[in-house]
């Protein structure tokens, strides 16, 4: 097995929104705004060459959206998914398949490409099979009026008409083992419904691939819960446990959103779990 970080490209968002009822004194010390209370975020996503199969999971916000849909997040640097892909000799359609951790358009949205003359959508990864959850897509195509604003259908609906969609079993409790793409998966409900974080075994560590369970660094304290959550305290409950077991196990957090620091560890303090070491990828991969 071998391991990308794959960007499929940098934005900023509120800090404020970024960290709900957290005071910016507080969060600024982490995660430094700008004069409009941007934050630096990313959309770091992950590339898994295992035998046949490469597979890939998430895939950033894509390209087909507004100029005044991207207006509202700042995206800075010249990173995007293709030139990410193609500094590791890979292309879209060398994916076989394209794990989603969740629905939201800063996940999945390059999931879907406009059709060569912009008159429908199509796949952009013609050879892969999408991969989501069977709750989490009720969830997303018939979506509460919070989340709406983040489930586009034009990112979703054309999954599922171009017969490429498949679905990962349900866990009788929170982690499916061995699942179909070959990894563990601990689902978490507080942030979106059955959100997905996966766990590779990689050598002799296991990788977590945090999406919004923990977007950054910033978030480690318990109660630094995103306001775009839906059910916060919930959030925090499923935080407390992975980060539990992350500390217990020296799991290796890869996070997707953290603009400048791209995989921690954990360990437990008088404070609570916090953050142990830092490493880049390059440390971790080679």
């Amino acid at each position: 097995m071998t391991l990308f970080p794959i960007n499929a490209g940098n934005f900023k968002l509120d800090g404020g929104a970024m960290f709900g009822v957290v005071p910016k004194s507080i969060w600024q010390r982490t995660n430094p705004s700008d004069a409009n209370n941007m934050i630096d975020l990313t959309a770091r996503c992950l590339l898994i060459q295992d035998g046949d199969r490469l597979i890939l999971i998430d895939n950033g916000m894509g390209n087909k959206q507004s100029d005044k849909f991207f207006s509202y997040y700042y995206q800075w640097g010249d990173f995007n998914l293709d030139s990410s892909l193609k500094k590791y000799g890979f292309h879209r359609d060398d994916i076989t398949d394209v794990f989603l951790t969740h629905l939201h358009f800063d996940h999945c949205g390059g999931s879907i490409q406009w059709n060569k003359d912009k008159t429908g959508y199509e796949t952009a990864f013609k050879n892969a099979h999408f991969w989501s959850n069977e709750d989490h897509w009720q969830w997303a195509t018939a979506p509460n009026r919070r989340e709406k604003a983040s489930f586009l259908k034009e990112n979703i609906l054309p999954m599922e008409e171009s017969g490429q969609l498949k679905f990962t079993a349900l866990p009788e409790n929170d982690v499916l083992k061995n699942s179909a793409l070959g990894f563990d998966i601990f689902f978490a409900n507080g942030h979106t419904d059955k959100q997905m974080i996966p766990m590779i075994k990689y050598q002799d560590k296991t990788i977590a691939f945090m999406a919004d369970l923990l977007p950054t660094v910033g978030h480690l304290p318990l109660p630094y819960v995103m306001g775009y959550d839906t059910r916060p305290l919930l959030t925090m409950d499923e935080k407390e446990k992975f980060l539990n077991m992350a500390a217990n196990e020296n799991l290796y957090l890869f996070l997707e959103h953290d603009a400048h620091n791209e995989i921690i560890t954990v360990q437990h303090t008088e404070k609570g779990v916090r953050l142990k070491d830092t490493f880049t990828t390059q440390d971790i991969f080679n």
